[in-house]
């Protein structure tokens, strides 16, 4: 499994946008008022993949956490089973796809509110449709920090010929 590219997950918004858009220019009419209820959602998702994505680096990397007063006797944290590092790495590149179709899909739906702001439904859906795409792309910046985490770490004398390479 290669990591999640960020050309691609914007061009999916994009594509996904667009598609909403047309669809919601004939079909907004009959559509019921958004919930605010998926802001808060994608947001706890969001810190959850987060919380996992320090807990996994610092267990990977073998760092204890970090206190209020250093302590020498704590132990390194235990290894993670790499069983569930690979599952870590694809609920982040899961996430992170999932997350970019919803922000096309309320992207899609803020752009398609911006011309009739005047009436207040679709003020309000816009709000919502906009929050929900800022809590969407926070999801996919979380899904990528916790992919980013379950990669295996270089090994010191690898990243000593890395540094030396590049300098040359």
């Amino acid at each position: 499994m290669k990591p999640s590219r960020p050309l691609f997950l914007i061009a999916l918004v994009v594509v996904v946008a667009v598609i909403t858009w047309a669809v919601l220019r004939s079909a907004y009419v009959s559509l019921p008022p958004l919930p605010w209820t998926a802001v808060p959602t994608l947001l706890l998702l969001a810190l959850g993949e987060s919380v996992s994505g320090l807990n996994v680096l610092r267990r990977i990397r073998r760092r204890p956490g970090k206190g209020r007063v250093p302590d020498s006797r704590k132990p390194a944290p235990k290894p993670l089973d790499p069983m569930a590092v690979a599952r870590l790495a694809a609920l982040g590149k899961a996430s992170a796809h999932s997350a970019a179709v919803i922000a096309g899909v309320f992207g899609g739906f803020a752009a398609s509110l911006v011309s009739s702001l005047e009436k207040a439904t679709p003020r309000h859906d816009f709000y919502v449709s906009g929050g929900t795409f800022l809590a969407a792309v926070v999801l996919v910046a979380a899904a990528f920090f916790l992919e980013y985490a379950c990669r295996v770490p270089k090994d010191p004398g690898e990243e000593e010929r890395d540094r030396r390479a590049s300098r040359a």
